[in-house]
């Protein structure tokens, strides 16, 4: 088979996180019993509603789905909307601004192809990205032709893309922002501050702004600001934004891909459009299911709680070492380790528990520097005695 058969584009893509990670523990025996905690996949029991709302309807999975949603899933996305991010309630409309999505993965991918233009004159389109990333929005950009600029996010930023620092070329350039907050993996929440400057960026250099707020209902302390907040400020104006949110961390089911993307209703009718050729649809019961997840947030609260209990172990086992701070959101610690796969090794090999490197998260940019890579992911996902069990361990290797 010809090399030509096949898009060179993917050439150019980063080897992905969890395969090299599986290459460079290869060969290394665990000291202990394997524990796996380089996966952002939570563990917690999935709510009883899934089950049961996808009982009842059994009898719709004869059922074409529709690519845009029910209407009842779209009304409980926007109710869930209003309630969280305190907006008022004519601001969105369920049939213009909301797009329910088969897991908010592809949405992400998606979304650069609805607004990267192709084959226009002048300067490569360009998508700017916190680094560290979300793998997705890497992909988007280098499979749409366009110019991908990682932006350090490490700690003398507060772990989020210093705006100062992007020169006016580049936004002019720019097509694409993602920025995600709470963010993946270090936990930081982008302020209200903050996301007024990246919208009115936005809006002054037309580019999409795609908000990656997954982790929007796992929060330490304060419920982070969304952009659509912001939006609601501003009279209701969506213009260049979008927000893409997921079941799979606020509900404990990453199973069940069900999400939606929600704002500016021109890129919303955009994208729309690309879904009907593309995309998978949720099924009509697991539609049903997430109407009842949305329409329910004592469940919500109870995983924050579990999350937040799990924040409290980190902190009694590392305290003030490997740079251990509270996430303010999420459920992943970012601890500083020196020589990040150095340490991912020696906790395979003298505690059994995997962990990720945190240069594999990321990527060098132009002048050789990674911003992960003194830092290791840890993702609490398993139930207080296991998280327990696995932290215990870690520090114990870090120690030695």
């Amino acid at each position: 088979m010809t090399s030509t058969m096949f898009n060179e584009r993917l050439d150019q893509l980063p080897a992905y996180p969890f395969p090299r990670l599986a290459a460079l523990l290869d060969g290394i025996e665990p000291g202990q019993s394997p524990l796996v905690m380089s996966i952002g996949e939570p563990q917690h029991e999935p709510p009883a509603m899934i089950t049961d709302a996808m009982v009842k309807h059994a009898n719709l999975w004869h059922k074409y789905p529709p690519g845009a949603g029910t209407p009842e899933l779209r009304e409980a996305i926007k109710n869930w909307l209003d309630r969280r991010y305190d907006l008022p309630t004519d601001m969105l409309d369920r049939d213009d601004h909301i797009l329910p999505v088969a897991g908010t993965r592809e949405a992400l991918y998606l979304i650069a192809t609805t607004v990267i233009p192709q084959d226009t004159p002048g300067p490569k389109p360009k998508v700017l990205l916190p680094n560290p990333f979300y793998q997705v929005y890497c992909g988007a950009a280098v499979l749409n032709d366009a110019e991908m600029v990682p932006l350090a996010a490490g700690p003398e930023n507060g772990f989020l893309p210093d705006l100062d620092q992007i020169d006016t070329e580049t936004l002019d350039a720019c097509r694409l922002f993602f920025l995600c907050s709470p963010a993946n993996p270090q936990g930081s929440i982008a302020s209200r501050d903050y996301l007024e400057r990246i919208i009115a960026l936005a809006r002054k250099h037309d580019f999409v702004l795609a908000m990656d707020e997954c982790y929007a209902d796992i929060y330490d302390r304060s419920a982070p600001v969304g952009a659509l907040e912001i939006c609601a400020a501003q009279g209701g104006n969506m213009d260049n934004v979008l927000v893409f949110h997921s079941l799979s961390k606020r509900s404990s089911a990453p199973g069940l891909r069900s999400g939606f993307v929600a704002g500016d209703r021109k890129i919303v009718k955009r994208f729309t459009a690309l879904r009907s050729y593309c995309s998978a649809t949720i099924p009509m019961p697991v539609m049903a299911a997430s109407v009842d997840l949305w329409n329910d947030d004592a469940h919500a609260r109870e995983n924050r709680d579990l999350y937040r209990a799990k924040i409290d172990i980190a902190e009694e086992i590392f305290g003030n070492r490997f740079g251990f701070y509270r996430p303010p959101g999420g459920f992943f610690l970012w601890l500083d380790v020196g020589d990040d796969e150095a340490a991912t090794k020696k906790i395979w090999r003298e505690a059994g528990v995997k962990v990720i490197p945190g240069s594999y998260l990321s990527i060098t940019d132009a002048k050789g520097n990674n911003p992960g890579k003194q830092f290791i992911r840890i993702a609490l996902v398993h139930d207080l005695a296991t998280t327990r069990d696995g932290l215990t361990r870690i520090a114990q290797a870090l120690e030695n």
